[in-house]
């Protein structure tokens, strides 16, 4: 969970970060250094609303545990941070072949409209969307609990990380490729959210709300392979198998948690999960393949017709 934090935090807090320093950097090339105040209390403003919104969801979850359905509301968080996680990857792949000057022009179109308000809206949301999406993330890994993961070394760690990474970009003092920055944490992410749908499905499962098309004696889902003897996905597994054989395992459990938490590693799948697991790359692959290759055709169909269009 803690490295999950990490990357997440790094990831949303260096976006927000990037883009309200390219804000303030372009208001001091523009002698506009009056309007960067405004700026900082939009900051400001979006941190205490995203502060506000983890606070409620923790109420909103902790009602649900009340009533013993926090189960429902956990699966249900994970599914939706399958989408937005992808969405996330597919919005980075597009922004890294020009992320700075595609922010370059959302700063241009606030500066345009020239008034306090736009500075602190513009200022706002760029936050307050990276803080809304870091609670609801935080509360797909760590199951519905934000202020564990609030605690954690991997979110202050993250956070700490992209404000330096910040400050050298911007003084110079480091040349960043954010191209690169995308394409590799973009993957990472692929990783999370494909773990977060194999335990999604595993939770169902459990439930008795999934089927399988491989299943034991008794009609229940049926693991295709264990190889807790070598790596259990938790340290817990590895204390029963070493109760239970009396046998050390090869790998320790820690290494399987991180695996699982990261890579949604399990050392007794179903079928559905190895299913779901392939298949969300496999889908995400072809999805972007798809994209890549209409924007391919659109730009040889421009330059047909540009072609066509020049006199003999």
């Amino acid at each position: 969970m803690d490295f999950q934090a990490f990357l997440i935090t790094l990831r949303e807090s260096l976006e927000a970060i990037l883009i309200v320093g390219l804000i303030l950097s372009y208001l001091t090339r523009m002698s506009a250094d009056k309007y960067k105040k405004w700026v900082y209390l939009g900051v400001l403003l979006a941190l205490i609303s995203s502060f506000l919104v983890a606070l409620v969801f923790q109420v909103v979850f902790t009602g649900f545990a009340s009533f013993g359905s926090e189960v429902y509301l956990k699966v249900s968080i994970m599914f939706a941070s399958v989408f937005l996680l992808t969405h996330m990857v597919h919005w980075m792949k597009k922004q890294s072949k020009d992320v700075t000057g595609e922010m370059q022009k959302k700063i241009q179109a606030a500066l345009t409209a020239g008034s306090v308000s736009a500075m602190i809206i513009h200022s706002y949301l760029i936050v307050v969307r990276e803080g809304v999406e870091t609670v609801f993330f935080f509360a797909a890994i760590s199951g519905g609990d934000v202020t564990k993961v609030f605690t954690s070394y991997g979110a202050l760690s993250g956070l700490l990380l992209a404000l330096m990474i910040g400050y050298l970009f911007f003084s110079g003092t480091m040349k960043i490729s954010l191209k690169a920055f995308f394409n590799i944490t973009g993957l990472l992410i692929m990783f999370i959210a494909a773990g977060l749908l194999v335990q999604g499905i595993g939770i169902l499962q459990d439930l008795g709300l999934m089927g399988s098309m491989y299943t034991t004696a008794e009609g229940k889902p049926a693991e295709v392979y264990n190889i807790v003897h070598i790596l259990p996905e938790h340290y817990a597994d590895e204390l029963h198998y070493q109760r239970d054989t009396g046998d050390d395992v090869l790998i320790s459990g820690q290494v399987g948690l991180f695996m699982a938490a990261m890579f949604g590693y399990s050392h007794n799948p179903t079928i559905e999960q190895i299913l779901g697991y392939w298949g969300y790359f496999g889908f995400v692959f072809f999805w972007m393949w798809l994209i890549k290759h209409d924007k391919l055709t659109l730009s040889f169909r421009k330059r047909i017709g540009n072609l066509n269009s020049k006199p003999n």
